[in-house]
């Protein structure tokens, strides 16, 4: 009995291992001995973090998690349980307003969510149940649920298509939510329930389907449907990621579909792809908790200093018991060293306010609305995709102005992705140009001495390869069965290639017509329709990097297309027919074309049987059916004969070769991460200017290895002669390195896939374990790297490498694929292109744009400015804190270290609050204290800023020091005055700035006229609550005397004298680096042209543009 109720609870254990059964309609299988539910979840999608009950314990958690809120907690709690100089309001009510701020601010974003669930989980579906149409809210859908879903709406779970209204089974879908891929997808229904597409048929339905438990790959699907018939035999069909309709996708030109719920709620696809991105954090982050040491320190060494000296004060006994204060009994019982700590403790308190606690809450604020900027920029809108920039984390901004290393794809990011067909080879025969007739085309490359055919059938056979070896779908303007001459044929694919091949057919003739019930149709130039059967399709993936089909002939003859890279043909074709075709596909791919080779057989019928039975049982395995397909494939793709190869143009995208010269004028290092061949990369390298033609080029690729017998000997030896033609080129010192690149010799590094293996997977003998190391040495004296035939795995181990170096170099990706997604999640910024190849890389990225040339801007202008600001907020914030509390610790010297504050406890509270904050934020927002335009044309202003320049010790010792010096000139300034320095440190940040507008004056001059009314209405006002009032009518009767507005403006002026005097001479240099600059050109001028007024002319031209 406890077994069954155990079992009965954890149901159908042993399926969730690795498989799940679901049954169609929740029916089982009447002649199943025991049926027990399994459990699944529901159907709501929950991507809130908070709920109304764990809000505050777990917001709370987290905020003081931070080490500068916890700190000011801690300091909360002394105030409150030990009698401290200042009262607990003075840190407790700047810790509120933060916690508060954060939480208000998190508790909004996560309500945001909360509302986009209840939309999708409150959606009106329906049900099909006892053959009727029952509506219900989605989150009410169970897995088994036959769900009927209409034209234009999207799926509310993971369905298995069951039927649609069209005869084959098959439905159209895009999938813009899930990839952004906005071309329709064909899904297939198994032929078994293709006729059940009435509520009252699919109600007899008894099936049960096996699949594969919740996984995040939107491509992967593994499972099988056993349908039983009335005598209740089972028939088992493979289901795949063809059948498989996926939650978030829109069912598009289609009036309905009827689908099983296989996957509910998170466990969908599109849940488990949302969930697990890992958080990355800027350098400035690490930087600001380095300043908060350092502060920390500060302050413990304040404290003890005060503390030594107070004992050390107390040792004349006069000093320890004045006669006006008389210690009590109490006190003269205490312990001296519980009094120590405790005098400590206090100091500590009076002294808090060195650590800038609103610095959290500000920089959250900065970057959240200075993310704006980027989504608001017009420069960054497509008109053709209508769309502009996209921040998925505003948490990186700064992190754009820090970059050290660019990994770009190539494919769909420095070029277009928009093919175009060329040109063909056939048995070494060039073919370019349009017409109906290939006769008379073939510019020969080479002898045609293969086979006993005519030439004219060699042509065909390679032309209905082109129409028949592919996976594109049609769609035609008109309802009628099938395409029509008048017809507009409109191609869809997922893969551009495949489209501009069919394309390329039908130049010569030959016409794609489409895939009926499993039939595909192609005219050829007599205008007659041939039809083939579909058997199989074997398809693409980018280990085998090549994909076929089996078809059969209205003669009945079985044909094996194959279509791949030259890598993947090659070896497995008759050796004597490579030759030819290889020529003709290196020189396409030195001009820089996309190319690949086209191969066939024919398998003969016993053959066939073989191959169509091991298919089916793989396709029905559960479990390994990929490894089992694959080594299925592998046997089938042999001993194939080469027709020929194909030429597509994918072209360079506009202002990706200015694009990367600025990123190399500004001191970045761009590698070329792509999956191509060598020679192909190689020619867009050049024409992208990755390489110039004064480049040297270091190659580390198959070709130059394999000229050994052993390898690794052969890699070692060139490791060490690169290594030694770079080391005597370049400095060691790495801030020289990007100077030194325009003053030497270029040198650019190509490694293919194979070789880069060879190097992280080396033995490890005396002779090879240090490939990696000089690896990274070469790369690092190189300008450009190129790395061809690279797999995406070996992507983010290039980046996770460089990630890796000494210094930890800032890295960047950017691509557009799903094949870029591992090195744009491994860089420290992922960057996507809204581009043709679906938005996988987009929905993974940081930030996202529609094409290349955007990354100039966002890098070189917004990553500056974003820099600059947030780097002068952080260290602004010390700065004032410190100027702030300075006093306090030089008055101490002047009390007896009595612990007396000089500060009210009001000023201590709105310090941070009210008076320094708004003027700071408005800084770090508007600021820009170089025009955009300058930013995007001179790149080097980039290098000035790299290597987090700001944050670094030279900057935060000048900012600590001026701070210093400004608060002891104000201490001994107004030693009777009582006054405080918001003022000052105001007039300095309205010094600091170069780029004013409307906010920053109201916030800057705002925020005085608030400290002076304050001032006023905190002590013209006797409030009851206050035991005591100690600035009562204070501030008036300062502000009636002259002396103190003198002395006032004095002090302002002493304190900032510095500041301005380092302004005055940067200027007086700039300006006279400028007058030699236009000296220098007007010089040039002279000598190379004579005439006095062009002269005359340019040089008052010169003159006008630089003042």
């Amino acid at each position: 009995m406890f077994r069954r109720s155990f079992n009965s609870f954890c149901a159908g254990e042993e399926k969730r291992v690795g498989t799940r059964t679901v049954f169609v309609g929740n029916r089982p299988d009447s002649a199943a001995e025991v049926y027990i539910a399994q459990r699944f979840c529901d159907n709501r999608i929950v991507s809130s973090k908070y709920t109304l009950w764990n809000f505050l314990p777990k917001n709370l958690f987290e905020q003081f998690r931070r080490i500068a809120n916890f700190y000011f907690l801690i300091i909360f709690l002394v105030q409150v349980t030990v009698d401290t100089p200042t009262s607990p309001v003075t840190s407790g009510l700047p810790l509120f307003f933060v916690i508060t701020v954060t939480a208000i601010k998190q508790g909004y974003e996560d309500w945001l969510r909360h509302r986009a669930d209840n939309e999708v989980n409150k959606r009106t579906v329906y049900i099909i149940e006892n053959a009727q149409r029952v509506r219900k809210e989605s989150e009410k859908i169970k897995v088994g649920d036959i769900v009927e879903v209409r034209a234009d709406e999207a799926f509310p779970c993971d369905l298995i298509l069951l039927s649609s209204c069209s005869s084959d089974g098959t439905c159209y879908v895009t999938t813009a939510s899930l990839d952004g891929e906005s071309n329709c997808k064909t899904h297939y229904a198994v032929r078994d329930t293709v006729g059940l597409w009435t509520a009252e048929s699919i109600e007899t339905l008894r099936a049960a389907i096996e699949c594969e438990q919740p996984q995040p790959d939107l491509y992967k699907f593994v499972g099988r449907i056993s349908i039983y018939n009335n005598s209740n035999e089972a028939v088992a069909r493979s289901l795949g990621p063809e059948n498989l309709l996926l939650k978030g996708a829109t069912l598009k030109n289609t009036k309905k579909i009827y689908g099983v719920a296989v996957y509910t709620g998170m466990e969908t696809k599109m849940a488990l792809n949302y969930q697990g991105k890992c958080q990355k954090r800027s350098a400035v982050e690490k930087s600001i908790n380095l300043f908060l040491i350092v502060y920390l320190f500060i302050l413990l060494t304040k404290a003890a200093v005060c503390t030594t000296l107070k004992y050390v004060w107390q040792s004349t006994p006069y000093n320890d018991e004045p006669w006006y204060n008389q210690k009590t009994q109490k006190e003269r019982d205490t312990l001296k060293v519980l009094k120590m700590f405790t005098d400590f403790l206090s100091f500590m308190v009076l002294f808090n306010f060195i650590i800038p606690v609103s610095m959290y809450v500000t920089v959250e604020m900065q970057k959240f609305l200075g993310s704006f900027f980027i989504a608001w920029d017009k420069d960054f809108y497509d008109e053709e995709i209508n769309e502009g920039a996209l921040v998925n984390t505003s948490d990186l901004n700064e992190e754009l102005g820090q970059v050290d290393y660019v990994f770009t794809d190539k494919t769909g990011t420095l070029t277009e992705n928009s093919m175009e067909f060329i040109e063909c080879c056939i048995d070494g025969h060039k073919y370019k140009g349009v017409t109906q007739d290939t006769d008379g085309l073939s510019q020969t490359d080479g002898p045609l001495a293969y086979f006993d055919k005519a030439d004219k059938n060699r042509e065909e056979l390679f032309l209905r390869a082109l129409c028949l070896c592919h996976t594109v779908e049609i769609k035609t303007n008109d309802a009628v069965d099938g395409a029509t001459e008048s017809a507009e044929l409109i191609y869809l694919s997922s893969s551009p290639d495949e489209i501009a091949l069919v394309k390329g057919a039908t130049k010569y003739g030959f016409t794609f017509l489409g895939t009926r019930n499993g039939h595909m149709k192609v005219k050829n130039p007599r205008k007659e329709i041939e039809e083939y059967e579909l058997l199989h399709t074997l398809n693409f993936d980018s280990v085998r990097r090549r994909m076929s089909v089996i078809v059969k002939t209205q003669a009945g003859d079985v044909l094996l297309f194959c279509k791949g890279a030259d890598s993947a043909i090659f070896p497995r074709v008759q050796n004597h027919e490579i030759e030819p075709t290889k020529a003709h596909v290196e020189r396409n791919a030195m001009d820089g074309y996309r190319t690949l080779c086209v191969a066939f057989k024919e398998i003969a019928p016993d053959d066939y049987e073989r191959i169509d039975r091991q298919l089916m049982e793989a396709k029905m395995a559960l479990q390994d059916r990929e490894e089992k397909m694959e080594k299925i494939f592998d046997d089938i793709e042999t001993n194939m004969n080469l027709i020929g190869a194909t030429a597509v143009e994918d072209k360079l995208q506009d202002e990706a070769a200015e694009t990367i010269e600025a990123l190399h004028a500004a001191g970045l290092k761009v590698w070329v991460l792509t999956g191509d061949k060598m020679e192909t990369a190689k020619s867009t390298c050049y024409a992208c200017r990755l390489f110039q033609t004064s480049t040297e080029l270091l190659e580390l690729t198959t070709k130059t290895i394999e000229e050994s017998e052993r390898k690794e000997d052969r890699l070692h030896e060139l490791l060490i002669e690169y290594r030694k033609k770079l080391v005597h080129e370049f400095p060691k010192s790495t801030r020289s390195l990007k100077k030194a690149w325009t003053d030497h010799q270029e040198y650019g590094l190509i490694i293919d896939g194979s070789t880069l293996s060879l190097i992280l997977n080396s033995s490890q003998d005396s002779n090879s374990n240090n490939y990696k190391s000089i690896f990274l040495q070469i790369c690092m004296k190189c300008t450009a790297v190129l790395c061809c035939r690279m797999a995406p795995l070996q992507k983010a181990q290039i980046v996770r490498m460089v990630k890796n170096l000494k210094g930890s170099p800032i890295t960047l990706s950017i691509g557009d694929g799903a094949n870029d997604v591992s090195m744009i999640l491994e860089s420290h910024v992922g960057i996507g292109i809204k581009g043709k190849e679906g938005r996988q890389a987009a929905r993974n990225s940081d930030y996202s744009v529609p094409k290349f040339k955007h990354l100039k801007k966002l890098l070189l202008a917004h990553g500056h400015l974003y820099y600059v600001r947030i780097a002068h907020l952080v260290q602004y914030f010390f700065y004032k804190n410190l100027c702030f509390i300075l006093p306090q610790f030089l008055y101490q010297f002047f009390c007896g270290f009595s612990q007396q504050p000089l500060y009210d406890a009001a000023y201590l509270t709105m310090y941070n609050i009210c008076f320094t904050s708004l003027p700071i934020l408005a800084y770090s927002l508007l600021e820009q204290h170089i025009n955009i335009d300058t930013l995007t044309s001179d790149p080097r202003l980039y290098m000035k800023i790299s290597g987090n320049a700001m944050l670094q010790l030279g900057p935060f010792l000048y900012w600590t020091l001026l701070a210093a010096f400004e608060g002891a000139v104000f201490f001994f300034g107004t030693y009777f005055l009582f006054q405080t320095s918001s003022l000052e440190e105001n007039a300095k940040l309205a010094l600091d700035t170069h780029f004013w507008t409307w906010i920053n004056h109201f916030v800057i001059w705002g925020s005085l006229a608030f400290y002076v009314f304050f001032s006023f209405f905190w002590g013209g006002i006797i409030w009851p609550f206050l035991k005591q009032q100690r600035m009562y009518f204070v501030f008036a009767q300062m502000l009636s005397s002259v002396s103190i507005w003198l002395a006032i403006v004095l002090l302002i002026f002493i304190s900032l004298f510095p500041e301005i005097l380092l302004i005055v001479l940067k200027n007086v240099r700039r300006r006279s680096a400028k007058r030699n600059l236009s000296c220098k050109k007007a010089s040039d001028s002279l000598s190379a042209r004579p005439s006095v007024r062009p002269l005359l002319l340019r040089t008052f031209s010169d003159e006008s543009n630089i003042l």
